[in-house]
């Protein structure tokens, strides 16, 4: 009896100690640069997010935030590297929208999306634009559902690759309308707005940011956007929800995490200055020049965001039979 109380005394003076350490690591919290490890290649627009609001964080924290391209499929080699590293707050993970497509599209991952991280905060969300071309008779969601419905099996919808975010939108705003379209799969932008402006597909799917000179000249129009809030650059174009598609949400999103078990008290930390940078006008300014809107958001928040998606993409993935990878 004697032996266990020891034990239980010795376990009790440990865990003191550990939180007691992790407090105090927290209170001096960052002594040395952090860095940021980014699961896409330099130059875009999720890169450029990045580098925004890291230029920021970097005077908020008083140490330099850095940033590590490792583009992969799916984020998976940036992901694992963080999700693997020490619980110091000192390597953390871009994440984004294509972390949750990732845990449906992938037959298996080396680590598990939601259990192996501690989320941190949103950064921005990225707006998709449902597109016609310039000079369409097509204006909205509308003109498009009536000649969709009305001519079954002819409209075409491009997209970039298969399972990417824009893909996914379009497989979701078929399956909720239920129109019978087919939805082309292109290498990049670049092939999609060719293909729009051929009328090899009458509507595209497409982030904002590369397309928004094009908008402003008259080349392409936005019609309609697929997040649950009307795109600031943009007050004037609703959402497919507002257009007829009630329930309609398709986004693309940024945001930071760490890896699992990292003290509570650096995960505010970190949470309250990005938050912060966020609230700078001059991030606001040049993140909505990316066709960014800058959100930042709690802890919890992130999580929710986080297994909802994942959800809801497992569920437009399997409908829309695509074969894992």
């Amino acid at each position: 009896m004697k032996s266990f109380k020891m034990m239980l005394l010795l376990g009790l003076v440990m865990v003191t100690f550990l939180c007691v350490a992790g407090v105090a690591s927290a209170q001096t919290y960052p002594t040395k640069p952090i860095h940021v490890i980014v699961g896409f290649g330099p130059g875009g627009v999720a890169d450029l997010t990045c580098r925004v609001v890291a230029q920021k964080l970097s005077g908020l924290l008083g140490q330099q935030v850095l940033i590590e391209n490792r583009p992969s499929a799916g984020g998976i080699v940036a992901a694992d590297a963080v999700a693997k590293a020490a619980p110091d707050g000192y390597t953390l993970l871009l994440m984004s929208n294509g972390n949750a497509v990732s845990a449906s599209l992938f037959k298996s991952l080396p680590y598990d999306t939601v259990a192996d991280f501690a989320p941190v905060s949103t950064l921005g969300f990225f707006d998709i634009a449902m597109l016609t071309k310039g000079d369409s008779k097509w204006n909205s969601v509308k003109d498009v559902l009536t000649y969709a419905k009305g001519n079954p099996g002819k409209l075409n919808i491009g997209t970039i690759n298969i399972g990417s975010t824009q893909n996914l939108s379009a497989e979701l705003f078929v399956s909720m309308t239920g129109i019978n379209a087919t939805i082309v799969p292109y290498k990049g932008s670049p092939d999609v707005l060719v293909a729009l402006r051929g009328n090899d597909v009458q509507v595209a799917f497409d982030m904002l940011a590369p397309i928004i000179s094009q908008t402003k000249s008259g080349v392409v129009r936005v019609v309609a956007i697929t997040s649950e809030r009307r795109f600031p650059g943009l007050p004037d174009i609703p959402t497919i929800a507002e257009s007829g598609v009630p329930g309609y949400q398709a986004s693309s999103w940024n945001a930071i995490a760490a890896p699992a078990k990292t003290p509570r008290a650096i995960i505010d930390r970190l949470n309250k200055e990005i938050n912060a940078a966020l609230a700078a006008p001059e991030v606001k300014s040049k993140l909505l020049e990316l066709g960014v809107t800058a959100r930042g958001g709690t802890p919890d928040a992130l999580k929710t965001l986080l297994t909802s998606d994942t959800t809801k993409w497992r569920g437009v993935i399997e409908r829309a039979k695509i074969e894992k990878q």
